[in-house]
């Protein structure tokens, strides 16, 4: 069986967007809005090299919402995997969450199983992968990510700095990560050298 790293993709992979019309901090809605965050590519080359393969698991609502289309999300990713490749990286697998209880958009407007926290995208990609999920990572930067990396029986590293309100969520539910690091390439490295 193969060991994974998943991460979550906006504010792991890519820059979240401030999208001034509508007040809120979210995922890319445009092909131009996406850029890769510094040393991305970098650290996804080294999971390559890890011989972990590198999956995306996200909760991509803006389907549900009616804020872009699957084939602007396939646009999207295509620039994605590009700008990976053209660094020396690449992702063996994505798994998106395209649903969301209170959207408006066809069929997607439910509740799901595949949903973070839930970790059904997890044990999809372990299905269809060869995944061992207890020697896989789930690198994220919300609580979501943490709660699906340990319902999938992953040890799970969180992206940025502990917020207050962040901490009180954390203890209030029993959810610890296994590490804290300040970006992929940091959470990788201590990976590597074998922190976990």
């Amino acid at each position: 069986m193969h060991r994974a790293i998943f991460m979550d993709r906006d504010g792991v992979i890519n820059e979240m967007i401030y999208h001034q019309e509508m007040g809120i901090i979210d995922s890319p809605f445009t092909v131009e809005q996406f850029r890769l965050l510094p040393q991305v590519a970098e650290a996804i080359s080294l999971v390559n090299q890890m011989g972990f393969k590198a999956v995306v698991v996200s909760n991509q609502p803006g389907i549900a919402r009616g804020h872009f289309s699957q084939e602007t999300l396939a646009r999207i990713d295509a620039k994605m995997k590009g700008e990976l490749a053209a660094a020396g990286a690449f992702l063996d697998a994505i798994y998106y969450c395209f649903h969301h209880p209170l959207g408006s958009n066809g069929n997607y407007g439910i509740e799901c199983d595949c949903r973070k926290p839930k970790p059904g995208l997890l044990l999809q990609a372990a299905r269809e992968g060869d995944i061992d999920l207890t020697k896989s990572f789930m690198i994220g930067d919300g609580l979501t990510d943490i709660q699906a990396g340990h319902s999938a029986g992953c040890k799970t590293i969180l992206l940025g700095r502990m917020k207050c309100e962040l901490c009180r969520l954390m203890q209030d539910q029993g959810i610890d990560p296994d590490l804290i690091a300040p970006n992929l390439l940091e959470a990788v490295k201590r990976i590597q050298e074998g922190e976990l």
